[in-house]
């Protein structure tokens, strides 16, 4: 005689895969916040190093010196990297920038002075410590002018502190709305069994015992929805580092690992918490209660 299939457990496994791939199209939402709010520091740093101070050098020093003066600039704190520009360099790329030789109109002489371009370490390029910088530069001997845009800083600044508030409110309204997904997901799937919850109570057991199976299913739940959210965002970045590979420098590996964390953590938490609320909430019923929601 064939056995007939059991329709319950078929019913419970579809629970258990909806309310699996639900939690984790919530995660990956709430992944990709997390991402944008670790990465915006790093993109700040980004923009701050590539940020180009141009020291101008007079025209009075040569060779030696200028080796001996992008020596003492390597030393500085504050100095990422350099790279000197002598006038005969200076002259071919302003030749290639107009698309004609300017020592036509200056009886030969090379107009171009020659100059160090430095690019500042991440903590020294902002406004506080870059005029403090451009004051010492100019102090050295045979140094006649050092330039830097003032106002890319500021409106990178700015910018970025727009866009790190809004994506923290974001991060802050989608956690609520996360939560009141998961949870009404989750309290569905109990709702299902809130007889079995009944039964055991009639037979002796006490609240934690009926408590157990579910906030075991509710963790593996979480390891399993945070684990195919992670495995979105990776293929997500690893897609999208594959056509702009500059990408990598903005998401690094610890911005990852740590976004990869957040969500393993919180689908932990939210499954764990939403279950235990909603158990909670069916033995506190009475039997007559449970016919009426």
């Amino acid at each position: 005689m064939k056995r007939k299939p059991n329709k319950k457990k078929g019913s419970l496994r579809l629970q258990t895969v909806t309310l699996c791939i639900s939690t984790a199209m919530v995660l990956v939402l709430l992944g990709l916040v997390v991402l944008s709010v670790l990465s915006a520091h790093n993109l700040s740093t980004f923009f701050r190093e590539h940020l180009v101070v141009t020291v101008m050098l007079d025209d009075d020093m040569n060779e030696a010196e200028a080796a001996q003066f992008c020596k003492r600039l390597e030393a500085l704190p504050s100095v990422k990297e350099l790279t000197y520009v002598s006038k005969e360099q200076a002259l071919k790329e302003g030749t290639a920038a107009l698309g004609t030789d300017p020592t036509e109109f200056t009886d030969g002489v090379n107009p171009f002075p020659s100059l160090v371009e430095l690019t500042m370490k991440a903590d020294y390029a902002n406004n506080d410590s870059l005029p403090r910088v451009a004051k010492q530069l100019k102090n050295y001997p045979k140094v006649s002018e050092v330039r830097y845009q003032q106002d890319l800083i500021d409106k990178v600044n700015h910018n970025l502190a727009k866009v790190s508030l809004v994506l923290l409110v974001l991060a802050g309204l989608l956690t609520f709305v996360s939560f009141a997904l998961i949870n009404n997901t989750v309290r569905l799937g109990i709702y299902a069994r809130r007889f079995n919850i009944h039964t055991m109570k009639l037979v002796g057991a006490s609240w934690s015992f009926i408590r157990r199976p579910f906030l075991r299913q509710a963790v593996m739940i979480g390891i399993i929805a945070s684990l195919l959210a992670c495995l979105v965002l990776g293929t997500f970045v690893y897609v999208w580092s594959l056509r702009q590979p500059e990408v990598t420098t903005v998401i690094t590996w610890p911005v990852l690992a740590i976004t990869a964390g957040v969500v393993l953590l919180f689908g932990i938490a939210i499954t764990t918490v939403c279950s235990g609320i909603s158990v909670n909430k069916f033995l506190k019923m009475k039997a007559g209660e449970l016919y009426k929601i």
